[in-house]
């Protein structure tokens, strides 16, 4: 029993609570440090998982594509990142789905502070900040280039800091609908890379993701403004209270601080979408320029086809048919003796 114990606080999420509902008693869970340990758990699942991902599906494909050193390096990461999206997005969208957090866009900012959680809530964001935080190891253990470790930091260091963020200021709900947006634009993009380098002439899923991105860009700005700039300054319990995790709603009643942070979020979003916007244009450049160099090739072609044809049937000088050596092609007449 006493292992028992000691395994569920690795397994489980802890700090349950019961809390009274009309229709009895329900079980939820708020954090702790506890979570910790469980983290550190799930962490050694998620390398697990990534071996096994590695070793049974994309070292098998690489051996048949015989990519580069490079796109070696790029597939794995987007074949790793695929299968993490794609699962993701399903139970994220499960979770947003029977929470009732679409069908009932107010339950985003109502009864705000979201202290206590449903397991599945809980047990999402464990696994989310579990996964991330295996990614640092995995940086060694896949012999990342050093030139590509600086931007992988800088992406797992801001998916940690959003998920924490949510998590520990019990934004849980609006930090699942983000996340759901995220995962399903970053699922497309990885998938057409892992296309692209299977056959570089299919780029068609490069502007399925291009629409997504926007697509999830403009509901991602449409949900801060909704949540920040109407939803949470109308909640209830205005003041600061950090045993019940009211951190910082009492500061949306002031319209200058309301202001400023839609106006950072807004250029965040600006800044992302001008990265985006100078990609495509790199992308469409260089399949412009890939195209005017293969119709270049295909005219010399025809230019070297069409003199090889001159020189095979001979030439015509002055009216006269010329072999290549200069001479007619007609036979003399031999003058009979």
């Amino acid at each position: 029993q006493v292992t028992a114990k000691t395994a569920f606080l690795f397994i489980l999420p802890q700090y349950n609570v019961s809390v009274p509902t009309a229709d009895g008693e329900l079980v939820q869970y708020h954090y702790g440090l506890k979570d910790l340990v469980t983290i550190l758990f799930y962490i050694f699942i998620a390398i697990i998982l990534h071996a096994v991902v590695q070793e049974y599906a994309l070292d098998k494909i690489n051996r048949r594509l015989h990519l580069s050193k490079v796109k070696h390096s790029k597939f794995n990461e987007s074949g790793q990142l695929v299968a993490f999206h794609l699962t993701s997005v399903i139970w994220c969208l499960y979770v947003v789905v029977t929470e009732g957090y679409i069908s009932n866009p107010r339950s985003l900012w109502e009864n705000y502070p979201h202290v206590y959680l449903p397991y599945q809530v809980k047990f999402f964001y464990l696994c989310q900040l579990a996964y991330w935080l295996h990614a640092l190891p995995e940086l060694y253990f896949q012999k990342v280039r050093k030139e590509e470790i600086p931007r992988q930091l800088r992406c797992i260091a801001l998916y940690l800091l959003h998920i924490a963020s949510a998590y520990l200021l019990n934004l849980t709900r609006l930090g699942l609908i983000l996340l759901l947006l995220q995962y399903l634009a970053e699922f497309f993009f990885h998938m057409a890379r892992l296309v692209y380098f299977t056959d570089e002439n299919n780029e068609k899923l490069f502007n399925v993701w291009a629409v997504v991105f926007v697509v999830t860009r403009l509901f991602t700005l449409t949900l801060y403004i909704l949540v920040i700039g109407f939803g949470l300054p109308r909640v209830e319990s205005q003041a600061l209270d950090p045993e019940r995790g009211n951190f910082f709603s009492f500061l949306f009643n002031n319209i200058l601080f309301r202001m400023s942070v839609l106006l950072l979020v807004c250029l965040f979003q600006a800044s992302v979408m001008w990265r985006f916007i100078h990609f495509q244009l790199r992308r469409w450049r260089e399949y412009w320029n890939e195209q005017s160099s293969r119709k270049r090739a295909a005219a010399a072609g025809t230019k070297q086809q069409t003199k090889l044809l001159k020189r095979d049937l001979g030439y015509h000088e002055n009216g006269v048919v010329k072999a290549e050596n200069g001479t007619s092609p007609r036979t003399k007449k031999l003058k009979s003796p």
